[in-house]
């Protein structure tokens, strides 16, 4: 080994040392040092992209799924750059870990207006943890050392790590960097646990509020093992349906009003309420006693302390993590509740005939919660489903059945539409041995369908699933609702998804009606090969959201 190396064999080093062994990028010509070093190591697989954006999405799913850093790699300085931005203002309304590597200009170059100068670090910094530039060879692998660190300690996020194209290329002594060491916190504090413990004891209608910490602190168990424990009923937070297994009789699924209506009465009609590993925030209640009981009284705990009480007032306020606090919890008393848990599971027992009947729906187009049905009834227990943002995923976020851990991805606060397709992707790459599952509406597969291309030369076998309703459903339904149906902008005529999929290499299915979408789903999973199954849904089945932004139309 020579006693020097390139900056680019520093950060693959790096990188290597801390457990990457997958990165995502769109190849540009300001770090081609680091593309070759991975070339030569060999250890770092690289899913190259058809746009940044989509990369970053791939490696935000990759996060969520391994719990490392998912790093992406902003090839290109300027354009390459700024193409990660909604990427990494997705992982940061997502809490997820990401590094993003972002190529700059040459030092010497800098503040010239040189070719695609702008300010990438002004640019990231208020949708990062850090955006932060490198200015010396010998700094590159440290600060990629504290951007891994950065990103996956206490409340994790996205750092971008803004790097000169001439530090790729300069000479640096080698090294053998160690793992990054990530400090992580312990369970509330005794005196907390005691005092919910005593709040429990006294509950008449206790409800357990579980959200993502239990995700990333691997405490699906400790979450399974407290509810069955004290016999309490268990809701999840928007997006993190999967923090229990379906169908466990103790868990109501998704709460608020992305959720269910039983998990809902739960958190609106509960006298206590003990939070662990969520923030309460607006996608999970709008704020709003709607959701959140006004009487209720709250034990919070999370591991930002930040968080803990903010949007609704907290008679227990605890910094700390969600599985360990769980532990820790295993052991108090069982509230005397019985009247409480009987009408709970009398309530499940008829949200699982509603969704009986959903099944049963035979209407022509497809009504899209059949879909959701066969769907639902088809996929595997070990299959990963990404879900994007729109009104069809609306009514999927709660329909569909999470058994394994970490079995669904979603956009999270930031909403976008478009993230499903390329994060099924990252997710394949982080768990090749299970099946992927996008579930999305035709509007939203044309922001990244050329991706399908990348999931096929990557061997990266994922689903599509099409629920194609001819329309941007959740702006049509609010038109509808609240503007006299004067519809514009709102239809859209999408392209034949399934066919485009055949033509880059994958396998197309088209859905005709009720009863094929479960067959498709099937004999695509079982092929092997990237696929598309598209169908049209019904245009008229949507629903609103968010009637607080808008006021209804007066009556003549």
């Amino acid at each position: 080994m020579t006693d020097q190396i390139t900056g680019g064999e520093a950060a693959y080093r790096v990188l290597k040392a801390n457990g990457i062994n997958t990165v995502f990028g769109l190849l540009g010509g300001s770090m081609l040092e680091l593309y070759d070093a991975m070339y030569q190591g060999g250890d770092i697989a690289y899913v190259g992209a058809r746009d940044e954006r989509a990369a970053g999405h791939m490696a935000d799913a990759w996060a969520r799924m391994t719990g490392k850093p998912g790093v992406v790699l902003g090839a290109q300085a300027g354009p390459g750059v700024v193409n990660i931005v909604t990427a990494v203002a997705e992982a940061q309304l997502a809490y997820s870990p990401m590094v993003v590597i972002a190529g700059a200009i040459t030092r010497a170059d800098q503040c010239k207006d040189t070719f695609q100068e702008v300010d990438q670090v002004a640019l990231f910094a208020p949708i990062s943890k850090r955006s932060v530039m490198v200015t010396d060879p010998s700094r590159l692998a440290p600060m990629l050392e504290d951007a891994i660190r950065l990103a996956n300690t206490g409340r994790r996020g996205p750092v971008v790590l803004h790097v000169p194209r001439d530090l790729f290329a300069a000479e640096v002594p080698a090294s053998d960097p160690a793992p990054v060491n990530i400090a992580r916190p312990g369970p509330a504090a005794p005196d907390a646990i005691d005092a919910i413990a005593a709040m429990l004891a006294e509950a008449e209608r206790p409800v357990i509020f579980a959200g993502g910490g239990f995700k990333w602190g691997q405490g699906r168990d400790a979450l399974t093992a407290l509810a069955e424990a004290l016999e309490v009923p268990v809701v999840a937070s928007t997006g993190h349906a999967d923090v229990m297994r379906h169908g466990h009789p103790w868990f109501a699924g998704q709460a608020g009003p992305r959720g269910n209506r039983v998990a809902s009465r739960l958190t609106k009609e509960a006298d206590v309420m003990v939070v662990l590993g969520a923030r309460l925030g607006f996608n999970s209640t709008f704020h709003s006693n709607d959701y959140v009981g006004a009487d209720t009284r709250i034990a919070h705990v999370d591991v930002d302390g930040a968080a803990v009480g903010r949007y609704f007032p907290a008679e227990i306020a605890a910094q700390g993590d969600a599985r360990l606090t769980a532990e820790a919890l295993v052991s108090a008393p069982k509230p005397a509740c019985d009247a409480w848990r009987d009408a709970f599971r009398a309530d499940m027992a008829s949200l699982t005939a509603e969704r009986a009947e959903e099944a049963a729906i035979d209407t022509l187009p497809m009504h899209p919660r059949r879909a959701l049905a066969e769907i639902r009834e088809t996929l595997p227990e070990d299959a990963i489903v990404t879900l994007d943002t729109g009104n069809t995923c609306l009514q999927a976020a709660d329909r569909l059945a999470h058994y394994a851990p970490m079995s669904l991805i979603t956009p999270l606060d930031f909403g976008l539409v478009g993230f499903g397709l390329a994060a099924a992707i990252g997710a394949k790459a982080a768990a090749p041995e299970r099946p992927v599952v996008a579930v999305m509406g035709d509007g939203a597969v044309g922001y990244t369908m050329i991706e399908i291309q990348t999931a096929v030369s990557h061997r990266l076998p994922i689903v599509i699933v099409v629920l194609d309703n001819q329309a941007w459903g959740a702006e049509k339904a609010y038109q509808q609702e609240f503007y006299g149906g004067r519809l514009l902008g709102a239809e859209i005529t999408s392209p034949r998804y399934d066919k485009f999929a055949e033509l880059c290499g994958g396998k197309g299915i088209w859905v005709d009606g009720p009863g094929d979408l479960g067959p498709a789903l099937t004999e695509a999973l079982a092929s092997g090969e990237t696929t598309v199954i598209q169908g049209r849904i019904d245009p008229a089945a949507l629903m609103t959201l968010r009637k607080d932004l808008f006021k209804a139309p007066e009556e003549d």
